[in-house]
């Protein structure tokens, strides 16, 4: 069961707080599709909260278009996916019924020269996927506010699909797609409503990408000793905001938790010197390893450096190269 954690001291408020636990727990698939949330109740129970304020935080997340709430019966988290399936397919039926007759008097030819229904089905998959990869952009979007998150996905994207990704603030994305309609947004399952409501209109699918769940990282971080100051550096704002939240939730006051985002160089030299273990993403462990290089003189013992292997879960990863004809 996923534990909840409110840092009572903390200047976030509290039901920002919640909001992003449960936010990282819906995109993580700790809370997969269909899952249903605590009640209030529940939930006022494990983290003190008062029920209204509860309450507020799961309006939030169905305002976001990450939860449906299903009355008598309780919250649950929307299976974006299916949502996405059914915007993009319907509507298009619709609007084109020539167009629909094209294709099955096309099957039907192909079903007369002997192809079977998986045949066929194969034949129109390659042309289509073979357009796409030839035509197609792949256009990563995040709010401005945390555009390190976005360049986190974009560098694993790049990497995984061999392709040119391109960057694109949330705030932009319209205008973006008003200059070339063709392509794919692809975001984290945190800002899929608000990316969907921009990309739908325009016929442009927008993929969302699951993140990596940290098990590993939590099981290390849960055996770590009282006392064991922790440093957590990552190109993303955003990340390292729900990691010590997350942390906290987890051991409280029994770990020192130092952060730095990719960049700072005085907060970055004060972690390499105080922390007994680092943790970074791949976009900022080179930089994490020549700090402690650039500082060894001065170590007693250099930190243990954890450097986390995706950001991406593997799975979004195959289907997005499927979708854009990659594999």
């Amino acid at each position: 069961m996923v534990q909840f954690h409110i840092q009572t001291d903390s200047e976030i408020p509290a039901s920002t707080q919640l909001y992003n636990q449960i936010l990282f727990a819906i995109a993580s698939r700790q809370f997969p599709p269909g899952h249903r949330l605590p009640s209030t109740r529940q939930l006022a129970m494990q983290t003190g909260l008062h029920r209204n304020t509860i309450s507020k935080v799961y309006r939030q997340l169905e305002e976001a278009g990450v939860v449906d709430a299903q009355a008598g019966s309780g919250i649950y988290v929307r299976d974006q996916t299916q949502d996405s399936n059914a915007k993009s397919t319907s509507p298009l039926l619709e609007q084109n019924p020539e167009a629909y007759k094209i294709v099955q008097t096309s099957l039907d030819e192909l079903l007369r020269q002997g192809c079977s229904l998986n045949q066929a089905r194969e034949l129109f998959l390659a042309e289509i996927d073979w357009r796409l990869r030839c035509s197609a952009q792949v256009l990563v979007t995040v709010p401005a506010h945390d555009l390190g998150n976005g360049e986190v996905l974009m560098r694993e994207l790049k990497h995984a699909l061999n392709i040119p990704v391109q960057l694109v603030p949330l705030e932009e994305l319209g205008k973006i797609l008003d200059q070339t309609r063709s392509g794919t947004v692809v975001t984290s399952r945190y800002f899929i409503a608000q990316a969907e409501e921009i990309a739908g209109p325009k016929s442009v699918r927008v993929i969302p990408v699951d993140i990596y769940d940290f098990d590993e990282e939590i099981k290390i971080i849960k055996q770590l000793p009282k006392g064991t100051c922790l440093g957590i550096v990552s190109l993303s704002s955003g990340t390292l905001g729900v990691a010590e939240v997350i942390i906290h939730s987890l051991r409280g006051d029994d770990l020192l938790v130092m952060t730095a985002q990719l960049g700072d160089n005085y907060k970055m030299g004060a972690i390499v010197r105080s922390a007994q273990t680092i943790m970074s993403d791949q976009a900022s462990c080179a930089a994490v390893k020549a700090a402690i290089a650039a500082a060894r003189e001065d170590l007693i013992r250099p930190p243990q450096l954890i450097c986390c292997e995706n950001f991406i879960v593997t799975k979004s990863i195959n289907l997005l190269k499927r979708e854009l004809g990659l594999e």
